[in-house]
C-alpha cells in the first residue's frame, strides 16, 4: 500500500534540461519494478490510547453485549437476520470491538436487515428543519460536524438519552474500524512518524486543521439553531468541549457515517446502527445501505455462512483515503493509487504552441497521472509522450509535432534517456524519503 501524493519541486513534477545520450535498454524495467515495490504501511498502525465520543463510560464485563441489538427490536427494529460479534483489540486496554455477522445462512439478494428512519441520525432528524440543515451545510460547515456536535450534547444526557445505547456502542468502538484500529486523526505524534516519507502524514496533518476550523464554528450552530439546542442545559460548544474532544467525537462520526443515495441534501449523510464500523467495508462489493420506504436496508451481493462477517462496499476510494476515514486498509483494493502531477514549464518559450498540443491530446499544462495497483505499466506510458512533448526544444521539431494528428515526438536517444531517468529519479527520490526499506517495514510484522 502506498500512503503518498507524490510530487517534485512544490507542487508538480517539472521537466529537467537533456542529458547526454546513453544506453537507454534497462530503464524502463527498472522504472516500473519501482511502481510495483510501492511501500506499504501495513502492520504498523497502532490504536492510540486517546479518548474517542467523550469519556467512555464505565460497563460491567457481564453486561448483555448485544444491548445494541436489543434495544433496536424495542425501539422497532423488525427481525433480521444478523448478530454482533467480537473481535479483539491489539490493545489489551481496549475492549473488543463489535462486528456484524450473519445470524442464518444467507443467499445473494437477501435483506439482512431494515432499519427504520426512526432510529438513523439524520440532519433533518437532529433539526428538525431543512432549509436550516441545508443552510448549515453549505455554509462553510460539514454534516459530519453538525452529526459529531449532536452527539457529543447526547453523550452528556447520560442515560436519559434516547440515543445511550446507540452512543455506549461508538464510544466502545473508539473510534475503531474493522481492523480494530484508529483513524490516523487521533495517532499520537509518535505514531504518525509511522508515516514518516509519505506526503499522507501532512494530508493528516490539514485534515486536522480543518476540523480545527469547523470547532472555531461550532458556535454558529448553537446560534442558528437554538430551538434544537434549548433542550441542553450546557455551555456553548467551545466552553462545553475541548477541540481534542470534537476532534475524537468527528473521527468516530467520520468512521460509521453513512451516505444514503436518491435522499434530500439535509438526509444524505446518515448514522445507522449495525451500520458501519459494525458492518466491515471492502473495495470489491456491490453491496450498499439504501434508503427504502422508511428504512434503511442491506440486501447482501454474496452468500454467506451463519457466523460470517458481512461486508458492504465502500465506493472507489485509495487506501489513503480508507486508512484516513476508517482506519484501515485493504490490500485488494483496485482503486489503490498513485498521484503523479506532471507540469509543462511557463518559462519555456514554446509553452503555449505544447500547450496547445497537450489540449489537443486531452491533456492539461498541469496534468495528473494516476498509477494503479496492477497497471502500472499502462500510466508510465500515457505519461511519457507527454513528457517527450516537454523536451523538444527545437522550433522545427515543435512545428512537427503540431502538424501531426497524435501526440508524436520525435524521438532521439538523449531525449528517451533523460525522460526515462527524470522518471526513475522521482520515483527514487520519493522512495528515499522514508526512513525505512520494504524489507524492513515487513519484518516488523513477523511474529
Amino acid at each position: 500500500m502506498e500512503l503518498s501524493r507524490l510530487s517534485l519541486s512544490e507542487n508538480h513534477f517539472f521537466f529537467s534540461t537533456p542529458i547526454p545520450p546513453s544506453s537507454l535498454s534497462h530503464r524502463l524495467p527498472t522504472l516500473l519494478s519501482l511502481c510495483t515495490n510501492r511501500r506499504r504501511r501495513r502492520g504498523l498502525c497502532s490504536a492510540s490510547n486517546s479518548d474517542t465520543l467523550v469519556a467512555v463510560a464505565g460497563k460491567k464485563r457481564n453486561e448483555d453485549d448485544n444491548d445494541l441489538k436489543t434495544w433496536m427490536h424495542k425501539n422497532g427494529l423488525p427481525p433480521c437476520k444478523v448478530v454482533l460479534k467480537d473481535k479483539l483489540s491489539h490493545d489489551d486496554s481496549h475492549k473488543p470491538i463489535h462486528y456484524v455477522a450473519a445470524s442464518e445462512d444467507l443467499q445473494k439478494g437477501d435483506v439482512a436487515f431494515s432499519i427504520p428512519n426512526s432510529l438513523v441520525v439524520t440532519l433533518e432528524r437532529v433539526l428538525g428543519n431543512e432549509t436550516i440543515a441545508e443552510l448549515l451545510t453549505t455554509n462553510k460547515f460539514s454534516e459530519l460536524a453538525c452529526l459529531a456536535l449532536y452527539l457529543m450534547y447526547e453523550k452528556k444526557q447520560g442515560k436519559k438519552s434516547f440515543w445511550y445505547p446507540y452512543i455506549r456502542e461508538l464510544d466502545r468502538q473508539r473510534g475503531r474500524g474493522q481492523l480494530a484500529v484508529e483513524s490516523p486523526l487521533l495517532w499520537s505524534e509518535s505514531e504518525l512518524e509511522y508515516l514518516a516519507g509519505s506526503p499522507l502524514k501532512d494530508e493528516i496533518l490539514k485534515r486536522i486543521e480543518g476540523i480545527r476550523k469547523e470547532y472555531n464554528e461550532l458556535d454558529t450552530v448553537w446560534f442558528m439553531s437554538g430551538s434544537l439546542f434549548q433542550q441542553y442545559p450546557y455551555d456553548l460548544p467551545t466552553e462545553a468541549f475541548p477541540f481534542e474532544i470534537f476532534k475524537q467525537a468527528f473521527a468516530a462520526v467520520q468512521s460509521c457515517v453513512v451516505h444514503l443515495q436518491k435522499v434530500s441534501l439535509a438526509r444524505r449523510f446518515a448514522l445507522v446502527p449495525l451500520g458501519p464500523p459494525l458492518l466491515a467495508y471492502c473495495s470489491n462489493c456491490k453491496a450498499m445501505l439504501s434508503a427504502v420506504d422508511g428504512a434503511v436496508e442491506l440486501v447482501v451481493d454474496r452468500p454467506y455462512k451463519a457466523g460470517d462477517p458481512i461486508v458492504v462496499w465502500c465506493g472507489p476510494q485509495p487506501n489513503t483515503k480508507l486508512l484516513t476515514n476508517y482506519g484501515f486498509v485493504d490490500e485488494d483494493n483496485s482503486n489503490d493509487r498513485l498521484i503523479v502531477e506532471v507540469a509543462l514549464s511557463t518559462e519555456d518559450p514554446q509553452y503555449q504552441d505544447k500547450r496547445m498540443v497537450a489540449q489537443r491530446n486531452g491533456k492539461l499544462s498541469i496534468q495528473t497521472f494516476y498509477v494503479y495497483t496492477g497497471k502500472e505499466r499502462e500510466a508510465v506510458s500515457d505519461m511519457i509522450p507527454y513528457m517527450r512533448l516537454g523536451y523538444v526544444t527545437d522550433p522545427s521539431e515543435m512545428q512537427s509535432v503540431i502538424s501531426s494528428q497524435g501526440p508524436v515526438c520525435p524521438v532521439s536517444p538523449c531525449m528517451e534517456r533523460a525522460v526515462l531517468d527524470q522518471l526513475a529519479d522521482y520515483f527514487n527520490t520519493r522512495l528515499a524519503a522514508y526512513p525505512t526499506t520494504l524489507a524492513e517495514d515487513e519484518s516488523m510484522m513477523v511474529v
